[in-house]
């Protein structure tokens, strides 16, 4: 009897496999038909509260088109992307050369600006900290250990500071906005260029790391006499104090969109040539740019398997470079200007219905390989 009844049991299991089996199949039919496309997304954080919106608006007008970005930083998107696990991958650090040459063929849209900030848990100051370029990459350097150093004064003339030890925070994971701010000091100082340079992920002089723009806003928040970089968004949300940094024009600017405007104005001819140019330490001639920016880039396949797919991925990154940018101001993004929201659309016209061929070389621009 008691066999009878395992048989009985594994009947039914087996008759219950199969009926999965078969729903999963439908599924999978269905929507490779494009009934229900679902599309994977991963990378920058810089960019997660403005992707959030721009799902939900996406999905509220386009029923049965379901995206799901995961905000794990430009260096775990990359390599996702790299390994074929999503549909579209986000960075704040555009892949060179050498990177585009161990991937499969990808697009390179930029589809966000934004100002990465310098915060700082010093309660005792009554108005903001100002921070000239080299005073900036002394800290980060460990050269300069206490908020009392003579290079923190000389910024801050009349300012009382605090008799603090200085603790950096940085990322510990591989970022996008690590690759802004070490761009940034890369330029600005040969030392830090010579000894750390530039990257998504550096060996870092001195400091603790936090995963995450999270990670870092708060190790800030929670420690006096620290300093951090985040997007302004993470500042914002977390009401820390954010320093001003000297630009080239010697004026002392806050982070904001209005400055990462100026900053991308101000490399207009570079960007014509190549998007993926920084927009760092613009020149003096920028004045009222904020000298910390940069440009967040959405990465795609130029061919693949699901047309439909590949239709809703299209779709969704023309409504984010287009009507999406309305979203910018209120969340502490720069919208893109005219100028490069056109060059966008050129590039998303090179991404290839399943199976065509790829572009000739000799037409595909510096920013797809």
């Amino acid at each position: 009897m008691l066999r009878k009844l395992h048989l009985s049991v594994a009947l039914i299991s087996v008759a219950l496999i199969a009926l999965l089996f078969t729903a999963c199949n439908k599924k999978s039919s269905s929507e490779s038909a494009g009934s229900n496309p679902a599309i994977i997304g991963a990378g920058s954080t810089f960019i997660f509260p403005i992707m959030t919106r721009w799902i939900s608006a996406f999905q509220g007008n386009h029923q049965g088109v379901q995206i799901n970005y995961q905000s794990i930083g430009s260096g775990g998107g990359i390599q996702q992307l790299k390994k074929g696990l999503i549909d579209f991958g986000a960075s704040d650090a555009a892949l060179d050369d050498q990177q585009l040459k161990e991937m499969q063929p990808v697009i390179q849209i930029p589809e966000s600006a934004g100002p990465v900030c310098i915060t700082y848990n010093l309660p005792e100051l009554k108005e903001p900290l100002k921070l000239s370029a080299s005073t900036l990459s002394g800290i980060f350097l460990g050269k300069i250990k206490t908020w009392q150093d003579a290079e923190i004064k000389k910024d801050n003339p009349g300012v009382k500071l605090p008799n603090h030890a200085i603790l950096v925070a940085h990322r510990s994971d591989g970022s996008g906005t690590t690759n802004i701010f070490t761009t940034y000091l890369t330029k600005v100082s040969p030392e830090w260029a010579s000894k750390v340079g530039k990257g998504i992920s550096v060996n870092w002089p001195t400091g603790i790391g936090g995963k995450g723009s999270e990670g870092v806003t708060g190790v800030v928040r929670q420690a006096p006499g620290s300093i951090g970089y985040t997007e302004l968004n993470y500042a914002e949300d977390n009401n820390l104090p954010v320093a001003l940094i000297r630009n080239q024009a010697g004026v002392w600017v806050a982070p904001s969109t209005a400055g990462t405007t100026a900053a991308i104005a101000a490399f207009h001819d570079e960007l014509a040539e190549d998007v993926r140019n920084p927009i760092v330490d613009p020149p003096a001639s920028a004045k009222d740019a904020y000298p910390i920016c940069g440009l967040t880039y959405l990465l795609v396949p130029k061919d693949g398997q699901d047309v439909a797919k590949r239709q809703a991925v299209k779709n969704f990154i023309d409504y984010i470079i287009t009507n999406g940018q309305s979203f910018s101001d209120g969340l502490y993004y720069a919208q893109l200007p005219p100028t490069l929201i056109d060059q966008d659309q050129k590039l998303l016209g090179e991404m290839l219905a399943a199976g065509q061929p790829l572009h000739n070389s000799a037409t595909t621009t510096s920013a797809s390989r």
